[in-house]
């Protein structure tokens, strides 16, 4: 089977998990039926264990869905904890459901599916040693990658069943009223694990700081929570941005950041009370700080920001040229901090597919994140060097789908920008603009296989080892098993 990208799908898992194939990125206004969230009602004045142990053995059986969030990043200490204790105890056949897992996870992952403790995973995204061993069939059964936004809505639908949920929080009070601001181990929002203290059937908090009750403001609630486990730490705040976030220096990069900005501001949408969404990488952050004096010359302000945010994001808001900050994810230390004051390599093909989940040969190294999510704003800017080392990253067809190329609307390269065909809109308002040549995405695919000659294919056996999901749960590609 096919969908309409042309990406060919496993009929097995296709049908085994009732899959539709991806059509569109037209999602329209669908009726969605949610599963009744559990609210628990307080029968003492006390939740608080102190032994990991005697809860998991409360609250686990074989064949159950645990998870997990990525708030603490590489500065996690709770998740190999739990992981851990939940090896040593023997349990089997897991799904491993977690917001997304970062590289101080990997390990303990690898442990506990070769000890036959997880055998299913669901995901945002993997990279390192874990995504290399799965891509080479490390796992029982593939991994389904979703979105930040697909996640929620799995688990609000009930195609995520989540039996307990293990949420590492820097406080809590003895019932449970918790918050990612306050103390040494503050993260900021708390956005990830929202959901999970909404819908799993048991939530355990692990804290390494019990506070007077009632904690406020708490992000998750007494009502959600059915465990307070102290433990001795659960992270490492001054890790939180490790490998995430970094102002570039290079001329190259600072080059792609000014074309980027020169998009947004001669593009139709930069107005008074525009809203926009920028990423962490170290291009991301620098186009956030010269949109930041755009915005000052021009004399606009915008409305909101949303998704991850940085430091720079809330340097435009205590400038005040952002009005709010919608915040589901702190990718620093500052940004972590201001919530309590303040109330990855990407690849693109000529069809505008752009995949950050696969590298050049073939393995996971990458997350969907909010990747997809972005991708229905009003222009969504894809930025990226022609190529990378000896690698294109604008190509005749990626390895692997994770946005559709009917939601990008600009490719950015350092030689000029390519545009979506279909936007013609875009197309006459940047041709009037010397600072930003326009090219063909097809002559800039050419210009980097000249430059880095052409690759040979990779080669896969016909196993799948993971499924790339729409954020409407409809599938968009499916990723083999890469051949030893």
């Amino acid at each position: 089977m096919k969908n309409s990208l042309g990406r060919e799908l496993p009929d097995a898992e296709m049908k085994e998990l009732k899959y539709q194939p991806y059509q569109s990125t037209e999602i329209g206004n669908p009726v969605i039926s949610w599963v009744a969230p559990k609210v628990r009602v307080s029968t003492g004045d006390d939740k608080v264990i102190f032994s990991v142990d005697e809860v998991i053995k409360d609250v686990l059986q074989d064949g159950m869905t645990i998870s997990f969030h990525h708030h603490f990043r590489e500065g996690d200490f709770v998740f190999n904890l739990v992981m851990d204790r939940i090896i040593k105890l023997g349990y089997k056949d897991l799904t491993l459901a977690p917001s997304s897992l970062t590289n101080v996870m990997n390990d303990k992952v690898i442990e506990a599916i070769k000890a036959g403790t997880v055998t299913n995973i669901t995901t945002s995204g993997m990279r390192g040693e874990l995504g290399e061993q799965v891509s080479h069939g490390l796992l029982k059964n593939p991994v389904i990658f979703r979105s930040h936004g697909n996640r929620a809505r799995s688990i609000e639908n009930g195609n995520i069943k989540i039996d307990v949920a293990f949420l590492g929080v820097p406080n809590a009070d003895r019932l449970g009223n918790a918050n990612g601001m306050e103390v040494e181990s503050a993260f900021g929002s708390m956005g990830y694990a929202l959901i999970d203290a909404k819908y799993a059937n048991k939530v355990v908090l692990l804290t390494d700081t019990i506070v007077d009750y009632p904690n406020t403001p708490a992000s998750i609630e007494q009502t959600q929570v059915d465990y307070v486990v102290k433990v001795d730490r659960v992270g490492d705040p001054d890790r939180i941005g490790s490998g995430a976030t970094r102002f570039t220096k290079d001329p190259k990069e600072l080059k792609i950041a000014r074309m980027v900005n020169d998009v947004i501001t001669h593009s139709p949408y930069f107005k008074q009370d525009f809203s926009f969404q920028t990423g962490t990488g170290g291009v991301a952050l620098a186009v956030t700080k010269f949109l930041g004096e755009s915005m000052k010359k021009a004399g606009i302000t915008a409305a909101f920001t949303c998704g991850g945010t940085t430091s720079p994001i809330v340097d435009l808001l205590e400038a005040g040229l952002i009005k709010k900050v919608m915040d589901v994810q702190d990718f620093d230390k500052g940004a972590a901090s201001s919530m309590k004051s303040n109330p990855d390599q990407a690849e693109i093909d000529t069809d505008f597919n752009v995949n950050v989940l696969t590298g050049s040969n073939g393995e996971i190294r990458g997350a969907v994140g909010g990747h997809q999510d972005a991708g229905t704003a009003k222009m969504t800017i894809i930025s990226a060097p022609l190529t990378r080392g000896r690698i294109a990253t604008v190509v005749h067809s990626v390895n692997s789908v994770s946005t559709p190329g009917a939601s990008i609307d600009v490719l950015v390269t350092e030689v000029g920008i390519a545009i979506n065909p279909a936007r013609q809109d875009l197309i006459d308002a940047f041709s009037k603009v010397p600072s930003l040549p326009i090219v063909s995405i097809e002559e800039l695919q050419k210009r980097a296989e000249a430059t880095v000659g052409k690759p040979a294919p990779v080669e896969y056996t016909d196993r799948v080892v993971g499924l790339v999901e729409y954020r409407d749960g409809s599938l968009i590609d499916a990723i083999k098993q890469v051949k030893d």
